[in-house]
């Protein structure tokens, strides 16, 4: 018996994944405006009550699979900054390429973002303007990365983090509106945070 709570838990959190693994799917291949909660436990095979008791609306679903998105460029954008353990400048050109060239090749984002009804396009909101779980949850985790790897000891972390703040709506902005080659983009990004990162290394 001690052993339910981990097994109901466990079936829950493979629910939960199937479902979002399930949303992003129908996303990518007919857009935002496609998915709804009936479609979704019927697709998933489960009751709609059960649906609902892990997503209470669509709203909270998107920023659920936002979010899985968002951990996965983490992941990387972490990897791009170890790769140059002593060159904060050039740690984060890496981490800035990498994020614009997933970006680009990201199957979800594209489909988002060549929305072209207002249902498909009322998921840009919650990647483009509200604080989480994209703007937010970046900016913290980038934070911490930055001064993990580098330290930048003569940057307070309220400085470090308008900092990051400035480099990941930069990046976004590119990512989600871009006007040329990537390389241009990831240099115009440098030469905006390079001049404080050197001083604060």
């Amino acid at each position: 018996m001690a052993d339910a709570p981990n097994f109901q838990t466990e079936m829950r959190q493979l629910l939960r994944e199937r479902i979002i693994d399930t949303a992003r799917g129908i996303v990518v291949a007919e857009g935002w405006g496609a998915v709804n909660m009936s479609r979704l436990a019927k697709d998933v095979g489960v009751s709609r009550p059960v649906m609902y008791k892990e997503f209470a609306n669509k709203h909270d679903l998107a920023e659920v699979v936002i979010r899985q998105e968002v951990d996965t460029f983490l992941v990387g954008i972490a990897a791009a900054l170890a790769a140059a353990p002593d060159d904060v400048v050039g740690g984060l050109r890496q981490a800035i390429d990498y994020t614009l060239r997933t970006g680009a090749d990201n199957t979800l984002l594209k489909a988002v973002l060549a929305g072209r009804t207002a249902p498909d396009t009322a998921l840009l909101p919650v990647l483009m303007t509200e604080p989480e779980p994209v703007l937010g949850r970046a900016i913290e985790a980038v934070t911490a990365m930055i001064r993990a790897q580098y330290a930048l000891s003569a940057l307070s972390e309220t400085e470090l983090s308008s900092l990051t703040e400035t480099l990941v709506r930069l990046a976004l902005s590119h990512l989600f509106q871009p006007t040329g080659p990537i390389d241009r983009a990831v240099d115009q990004i440098v030469a905006v945070i390079a001049p404080a990162l050197t001083a604060g290394s």
